[in-house]
């Protein structure tokens, strides 16, 4: 039901007010600011418009109600207009068109001069109603401002562009219908269609109707009110009026006073405008449970990352090297030097065993193109989870979010490695341990050496060989020394050799451990992050268009 039959009939009014109507607005603009780079812009240029035209309207003066009377060539709106401030303001002639640019009348001048100027009418096309001869006649219309639009079916293009400008700015509209062309097409289809979400704010007036019989005009209004019920304007008020005869303006004066006292149609338009608004947007979101990136994508994407960034071969390396410098520990002292001529496999990667605070580019070999396509797909698979049901053009946009920084994640990549702990530079504390033992041994061996060849020298030079102690059967105990020593030496390799290679295994996990840590940071920061920022938006923007509906 319009505004006018609710306030004829004083009907209880839908909650409107202006704090409740800027909350909306306020909520679409938090919409547009969550959708704005991720979805067309195309689509957004209706809510963009509403929110300012809302701003600017809320700005200008609340205590005037803007009337335009709209209709086609020959209608006779000039005449209603003329009728209704009772004076000839509004030229009407039988050339056509007559109207080239809006006139306005203004009952209450007091505050309406930003509201003409916004809404674009010339100085010399503005007059001001009420007088002091005219009393108290005037004053249940003060507060309103009534427009004579030109004709919208003119043959002048500027014309038919300036009706399109202020119907997207008037409070409420009157469409002004003659009996010759009340079904037309255009009006129907072009204008009257677009009004759905402004019933509350919209009047036909079928005009001329003096020249009509009670029968007929009763007939029109009836077939009138059925094409209106087909353009989805069932049950807007619909009513005959004439300008020089019967039925006369008393409905249409009755109606626009009882429209201007209540003051809700700048406010009854605008929620109709952040109604349609909202239902163009309402496609761009859907219902349902929060979207978020599944960890099971998001782990095969750090998998793809590692087998790419060549992981595998740096956890190699590091059972390697770990292997390397379990026996440059554990092995006998006299031939260490021998074995730390080996190259160290993670120097050879240009890559460090312990922290590194600022890591040189490693020497990996680059990635294969299967590796390479296997982290593409990856990608793809990780916008195609968390965009899973999202409604157009947002699976767009988060892939093209999962794909904004793919660029940089080589260099990442090395760097995540290069910097990676290891956790091979520190020397376990059994192997203090054991290679004390081994010099113990070692010791043991050499001075059991030395004594056999101090006993050789002395027989070599013919002097008087000194006797040394026996052990057992007279086995000489610089014998046992060295033979013991050497025994020892190697038992104690073969017993730790088992637990060195467990430890270099262990080694070898814990590095592969905390390089997929290192690289999981990469797929969140420059794939996965990208990806939640876009859902974040979409889960903003739905929000905000649930406040704003």
């Amino acid at each position: 039901m319009s505004l006018v039959e609710r306030v004829k009939q004083k009907i209880p009014r839908q909650p409107v007010d202006a704090d409740r109507l800027a909350t909306k607005v306020e909520a679409l603009q938090r919409f547009v600011a969550a959708a704005e780079g991720h979805v067309p812009e195309d689509r957004l240029v209706t809510a963009r418009t509403v929110i300012d035209r809302a701003g600017e309207r809320l700005a200008l003066s609340r205590a005037h109600t803007v009337v335009a009377l709209a209709g086609a060539t020959g209608s006779g709106k000039s005449s209603l207009f003329n009728a209704v401030a009772g004076f000839q303001l509004s030229r009407v002639g039988v050339r056509r068109p007559t109207t080239g640019v809006a006139h306005a009348c203004v009952w209450g001048q007091a505050g309406a001069t930003p509201l003409l100027d916004w809404l674009g009418v010339p100085p010399n096309r503005r007059f001001t109603r009420e007088s002091a001869l005219d009393g108290d006649d005037q004053a249940a219309l003060r507060g309103l401002v009534l427009l004579d639009l030109p004709d919208f079916d003119s043959v002048e293009a500027r014309h038919r562009i300036e009706v399109d400008r202020l119907l997207r700015l008037v409070d409420l509209v009157i469409w002004v219908m003659d009996p010759q062309k009340y079904a037309d097409r255009v009006v129907h289809q072009q204008y009257l269609t677009q009004f759905q979400r402004h019933r509350d704010v919209t009047v036909v007036v079928l005009n001329q109707a003096d020249r009509l019989t009670r029968t007929d005009s009763e007939r029109i209004v009836a077939d009138l009110r059925r094409l209106l019920e087909a353009d989805g304007l069932g049950g807007v008020p619909v009513f005959p009026t004439s300008a020089k005869g019967q039925p006369g303006l008393g409905t249409l004066r009755d109606g626009l006073e009882r429209t201007v006292a209540a003051r809700l149609a700048a406010l009854l338009r605008l929620n109709g405008d952040v109604t349609e608004a909202v239902a163009e947007l309402q496609p761009l979101v859907a219902s349902g449970a929060k979207p978020t990136v599944p960890k099971a994508a998001v782990d095969r994407l750090a998998a793809a990352l590692s087998d790419a960034a060549g992981a595998p071969i740096v956890a190699a390396a590091t059972e390697r090297t770990y292997r390397r410098r379990a026996t440059g520990s554990l092995g006998w002292p006299l031939l260490r030097w021998a074995r730390r001529l080996r190259p160290d496999p993670l120097k050879r990667l240009h890559l460090e065993p312990g922290p590194v605070e600022r890591p040189a580019a490693s020497s990996l070999p680059e990635s294969s193109a299967a590796q390479q396509a296997a982290v593409s797909l990856a990608s793809r698979e990780v916008a195609a989870a968390a965009s899973e049901e999202l409604p157009e053009p947002w699976p767009a946009a988060v892939a093209e979010a999962a794909r904004s920084r793919v660029a940089d994640v080589p260099d990442a990549l090395d760097v995540a490695i290069a910097s990676a702990d290891l956790g091979v530079a520190r020397r376990p504390a059994w192997w203090r341990v054991v290679g004390a033992l081994q010099w113990i041994g070692a010791l043991t061996a050499l001075a059991g050496l030395v004594w056999l060849g101090v006993r050789a020298g002395f027989a070599l030079l013919g002097l008087p060989s000194v006797e040394g102690p026996t052990v057992g059967a007279g086995i000489p105990l610089a014998t046992m020394l060295l033979g013991g020593g050497l025994l020892f030496g190697l038992l104690l390799s073969v017993v730790v050799r088992p637990f060195a290679g467990l430890a270099a295994r262990r080694a070898r996990a814990r590095a592969e451990r905390r390089l997929r840590e290192s690289i999981a940071e990469v797929a969140q920061a420059h794939i996965v992050a990208p990806v939640q920022e876009v859902l974040r938006s979409y889960d903003e923007a739905r929000e905000a268009l649930a406040a704003a509906a």
